[in-house]
């Protein structure tokens, strides 16, 4: 990347830790602590998923069920990209049936990326209602997806890249602004 294309933190550790708070707790107001399961889309919507999981067992002084989802096979794009690794589907013991899901990811771009977790879901079980938590909500949606809790809303361009770090994977916890990525094309 050129010097005027460097990635810019617009969300610092402490950023990341109230954002998530802030949902969790929105969360347990919205559907009052029960029948939640959260299910975390890989790559860092696990993690993500599995520190709002803490947050809300916090305020409702019990565990809720946190699970994770793999995509992979439902993307619309499976042909346009290279191959890649099937991840975990890991649900909660009691499953999903008449449950309130709360699907977790850490970027809501185009709506694409929950489009296939959508269908995903259909294929292992039929939750009461499906709800959307995301990290960042950068806007440009391709189809009619909204989130219902989102820790921060940041209108990027279409050439910007957003990358949130997580100290499970990348040893940090943040979010990063820049230009395009090596091949010219936005994340």
């Amino acid at each position: 990347m050129s010097a005027n294309q460097e990635m810019r933190p617009v969300l610092d550790a402490a950023d990341v830790g109230r954002a998530l708070t802030r949902i969790s707790h929105e969360i347990v107001e919205r559907t009052r602590g029960g029948d939640v399961v959260l299910l975390g889309i890989p790559t860092r919507g696990v993690p993500i998923a599995n520190r709002i999981g803490e947050r809300i067992a916090d305020v409702v002084g019990h565990q809720i069920p946190v699970g994770s989802l793999d995509i992979t096979m439902y993307r619309d794009d499976l042909r346009l990209r290279p191959a890649r690794a099937l991840e975990r589907t890991e649900l909660p013991p009691g499953g999903i049936d008449g449950a309130v899901v709360v699907l977790v990811d850490d970027v809501l771009f185009s709506g694409r990326t929950i489009r296939a977790a959508l269908d995903a879901l259909g294929d292992i079980g039929r939750p009461r209602s499906v709800q959307l938590a995301v990290l960042v909500d950068r806007g440009h949606r391709e189809l009619p997806i909204r989130a219902d809790y989102v820790g921060k809303n940041l209108p990027t361009s279409l050439r910007e890249n957003v990358r949130v770090q997580l100290v499970e994977i990348d040893g940090v916890d943040g979010v990063l602004l820049g230009g395009p990525d090596e091949e010219g094309t936005p994340e």
